[in-house]
């Protein structure tokens, strides 16, 4: 989110089943605001699927969205809803934004953006991310 040559990119690695990344949403839209325009917001996936089942089912329920251009509304709603996880919610959040829910049934059982998932994670351990959220200032931790 932002323009893609800001000055600034603040980096989040975050599961859309942890507490503490819907806790952190506030902090980021601060930040946000604050900066402007200077600022670009990036979300990596990072499911910690041991203690959150759906994280990352959401994580690519997020990713279908991004293929139809709405990331960012799916991923808020993920968020606002972290109680409701899971596929019939799924289904509901996709009629609501006007896609395909048989699209989005297949998405998952074929997982078809779990590599994009996998390498969100993957590129996380890589940077030193061991839990969720973290965040990286222009490749600071």
């Amino acid at each position: 989110m932002g323009r893609q040559d800001a000055p600034l990119t603040l980096v989040e690695y975050g599961d859309y089943e942890c507490p503490h990344c819907a806790s952190a949403r506030a902090a980021v839209k601060q930040v946000q605001e604050q900066f402007g325009d200077i600022l670009r917001f990036v979300f990596r996936n990072f499911p910690l699927t041991q203690i959150h089942p759906e994280a990352e089912s959401a994580a690519e329920t997020a990713e279908f969205a991004a293929s139809q251009g709405k990331f960012w509304q799916m991923h808020d709603l993920l968020f606002d809803n972290q109680k409701s996880l899971g596929q019939s919610f799924y289904d509901k959040l996709a009629s609501e934004l006007g896609m395909d829910q048989a699209a989005l049934h297949k998405t998952l059982l074929e997982k078809t953006y779990s590599e994009h998932v996998r390498a969100d994670f993957s590129g996380g351990v890589r940077s030193g991310v061991n839990g969720t959220p973290t965040f990286f200032m222009n490749d600071q931790r």
